[in-house]
């Protein structure tokens, strides 16, 4: 049995949850100078924008991410184990995400520009990697063209972060296990899916 809590996302900052809770406009300054711990004079100073303060937490956030997957990847050494662990932790960490959050995100550029950024430098390579791993561990299809796959997988994450694509009434966890679960499950080997089966049933 894995431990529940390497395989499950550490907490967003006061900051990202107050954001993920409420959207990006409605937080006052004030809100915001006290999940930061600053005074009002500080955070104005420090942050000249909301675009600017976005930004900064968009990004911390992303590094909370980054290490929440180096602790997941301790746990799995599996290709197709370590990617349906992705999936789970990136379900549970949109859980009771307010649509709000992503319908005001494209108001930032830069910050939407950032999620792109993020996407192509980190989320691609990780993909891929896991891809090749899969296929030498004979869990993925060998047949399958890595670099497609991993331009449709990103695709499908920018379906999900994009406003009006899906009803607001449905859970983004929800749009985003019907997207990936079974199409990930469409690149395994038999064997791989064997070993995935226990992740499916879970998630």
């Amino acid at each position: 049995m894995k431990s529940t809590s390497a395989l499950t996302p550490s907490p967003p900052s006061a900051t990202m949850q107050l954001f993920r809770q409420a959207g990006l406009l409605a937080p006052t300054d004030a809100q915001l100078a006290q999940t930061e711990g600053l005074t009002s004079t500080e955070f104005s100073s420090r942050y000249p924008s909301r675009a600017d303060f976005v930004l900064h937490a968009t990004l911390a956030d992303f590094e909370r991410q980054k290490a929440d997957h180096l602790r997941l990847y301790e746990h799995y050494s599996a290709a197709v184990e370590r990617l349906y662990g992705l999936l789970n932790y990136a379900l549970i960490d949109l859980t009771d995400l307010n649509p709000l959050y992503l319908s005001e995100l494209v108001g930032f550029p830069k910050v939407w520009q950032a999620f792109q950024d993020h996407l192509a430098s980190y989320s691609s390579p990780q993909l891929q990697q896991l891809l090749n791993e899969g296929i030498r561990q004979k869990l993925f299809r060998s047949d399958i063209n890595i670099q497609l796959v991993t331009i449709i997988l990103l695709q499908q994450l920018t379906m999900v972060l994009t406003p009006g694509v899906f009803p607001a009434a449905i859970p983004v966890a929800e749009i985003f296990r019907s997207i990936f679960l079974y199409y990930i499950r469409g690149l395994c080997t038999e064997e791989g899916a064997r070993l995935a089966a226990e992740h499916f049933a879970r998630i």
